[in-house]
């Protein structure tokens, strides 16, 4: 999954900038379903260490596999995130499946997740709202 910074949705850019403005996140990005960034990407002024670009590939590949499966939506539910707290990073993705694509945030340890949750919901729900009647 190449993280290049090939912006196709403007709305969605700002979006994720606006959660980068937050202290503890380091990166939020817009993933379409080839895996292919879209909006979003590193916090402005922040050096993306390689091990950033690894650990979010790494996860994306994760989360596509877990998303894909259907399975467990009639008993359990839809997914609505996933989140992989690691020693020195977090790790959350939050599907958007009307719009087949899936946000992406790399965020430091210290950041609550289910805050971030709800604060992601604020910032995409008239976007996703949006979105979902095409």
């Amino acid at each position: 999954m190449p993280l290049l910074n090939r912006i196709h949705y403007p709305a969605y850019d700002e979006k994720c900038k606006k959660l980068t403005e937050e202290v503890q996140i380091r990166f939020a990005g817009i993933l379409d379903e080839s895996g292919q960034m879209v909006a979003g990407g590193f916090k402005d002024g922040l050096t993306p260490l390689e091990s950033d670009r690894m650990h979010l590939r790494d996860f994306f590949r994760f989360v596509s596999e877990i998303s894909l499966r259907k399975d467990l939506d009639k008993t359990l539910g839809p997914i609505n995130y996933l989140a992989a707290r690691r020693d020195r990073v977090i790790l959350v993705s939050f599907p958007f499946p009307l719009a087949k694509m899936t946000l992406l945030i790399s965020a430091d340890t210290m950041l609550d997740i289910e805050h971030l949750a709800s604060h992601v919901i604020d910032v995409f729900s008239s976007e996703h709202a949006r979105l979902a009647e095409k």
